[in-house]
Formats: structure tokens, C-alpha cells, sequence
């Protein structure tokens, strides 16, 4: 076991997440897959890989005990922590903000902002005191930090926040070996994304469709980062369709 690198991977239950588990799985990492959906956290673990089996841990991100929780089973079960995967996100209704509800706005924030600081912070715990000590998180933000869609605000703010995040960390864990970096996702093909092959809401207000890359190169980006040495860190990385409209005016 102690061999063996060990990773948390949060929202795990389809799309990136998913993909993401399943390449630190074949790349040798033993997982613990978390998010709020039993059955399909299951259907992950249950995917055909090579690598060591998976420990699949119900848990919304948003709720500081179940957060808790999860990292005590995986400390239980590992004994480290070497990787956190900060994945776990959800969007609010595309509709004009001021009808957005205050429960709406809420919702997101405790998944995409709250959820990454407690996993965050139990992961820091547990890689501060192992031997040896150190480990690596990787946050989940968006290009839609820095080119936001129409009708996207509770989602924009959070994944600005991110951002934030993501360098204080940066600072906060120097001491400890912590590292931390970020990628930025354009559009990668996932249940999530159908619609933006059909057609999605644009800046000018035109619904057009948008390009998608294959969701391997994420797990491509993803592994890069994690295969670095602690001495060394991808601070934020964009990986898009190249044709999406993202620089420039589209």
C-alpha cells in the first residue's frame, strides 16, 4: 500500500469526474469516488480498469460532516492522501438573474465554492501530517471564470472564486509540500455538454452550437498534473475546443 499513490475524486459519478477516476485508476492511484448519487458512484466502480479497486463514498460536498466523513474512511482504508481532485459542481436555471431564488444562488455556492474549501481543508489536514508529508490538489474551475455565459451568474461567481482558491492554497500549503493548481475545462464531451451541440445561448443572443473536445484529453491534462513532483506545479491550465468561442469575439 504504501506504493501506492492515493487519490479523492469528487462529483465521480459521470462526466469528468468519472473519466478522471478511471484514468488515476489505470495510472495505478487507488481511488475513493465521491458525490451525492449511490448508484452511479457504483456504476464507476464498476467500470472495467486495470489498477486497484475503488472506494466509493456517498457524500454531498456541501456538508461539512459528510465531507469530514469521507476523509476518515479514506484515511482508514489508505493511510495517505497523495492527489485531491476538486470536481464536484453544479450550474443553477439559465434564467434572467433577478429571478434567480436566493435557494438557487445558495445551492451552487455550497457544491462549487464550500464543497472545494471543506475538501480542500480535510485533505490538507490528512497531507500535513503523513510521511512522507506533501500532496497535490487540483481544482476544477471554468472558462467560464473568465468569459461567462448569458444567464450563468450563481456558476460564474464560484468558478471566479475558485480561482481565489486555488492560489491561496497555493500560499498556505508552501510550508507543507502542498501544492495546487487549476485547470480550466472548454467544453468537454459529457452528458453536461449535449446541449451545446445542439445549441446554446451566445452573448449576442443568437443560440448557436459550440465545439467539444474529447473528454480523454482532460484526463490527459489531469494525469500531467499529477505525475509532477511536488517541486514542480501547473498553476492554472485552459484545456478548450479549439473553436469554441471563448478568444476573442468568438
Amino acid at each position: 500500500m504504501a506504493d501506492t499513490k492515493v487519490a479523492v475524486v469528487t462529483g465521480a459519478g459521470s462526466g469528468i469526474g468519472r473519466a478522471v477516476a478511471l484514468g488515476l485508476r489505470a495510472d495505478g492511484y487507488s481511488v475513493a469516488i465521491a458525490g451525492r448519487r449511490v448508484e452511479e458512484l457504483h456504476k464507476t466502480a464498476g467500470i472495467a480498469c486495470n489498477g486497484p479497486e475503488m472506494l466509493a463514498v456517498p457524500t454531498d460536498v456541501g456538508r461539512p460532516d459528510q465531507v469530514h466523513a469521507l476523509f476518515e474512511r479514506v484515511k482508514s482504508a489508505f493511510g495517505r492522501l497523495d492527489l485531491l481532485f476538486n470536481n464536484a459542481g453544479i450550474g443553477a436555471p439559465p434564467v434572467p438573474m433577478e429571478e434567480l431564488t436566493y435557494e438557487q444562488w445558495s445551492a451552487v455556492v455550497a457544491v462549487n465554492l464550500t464543497g472545494s474549501f471543506l475538501c480542500a481543508q480535510e485533505a490538507i489536514r490528512i497531507m500535513k501530517a503523513q510521511t512522507p508529508r506533501g500532496g497535490r490538489i487540483i481544482n476544477n474551475g471554468s472558462i467560464s471564470a473568465y468569459a461567462p455565459r448569458p444567464r450563468s451568474a450563481p456558476y460564474t461567481a464560484t468558478k471566479h472564486a475558485i480561482t481565489g482558491l486555488t492560489k491561496a492554497i497555493s500560499l498556505d500549503g508552501r510550508a507543507d509540500d502542498i501544492v495546487c493548481g487549476q485547470i480550466d475545462i472548454g467544453n468537454a464531451v459529457t452528458p453536461l455538454t449535449e446541449r451545446m451541440a445542439v445549441g446554446v445561448l451566445q452573448a449576442d443572443g443568437r443560440t448557436a452550437p459550440e465545439p467539444r473536445l474529447d473528454v480523454r484529453h482532460v484526463v490527459d491534462a489531469v494525469l500531467y498534473m499529477a505525475r509532477l513532483p511536488l517541486d514542480a506545479n501547473v498553476q492554472f491550465m485552459t484545456v478548450m475546443a479549439s473553436k469554441m468561442p471563448f478568444v476573442g469575439r468568438g
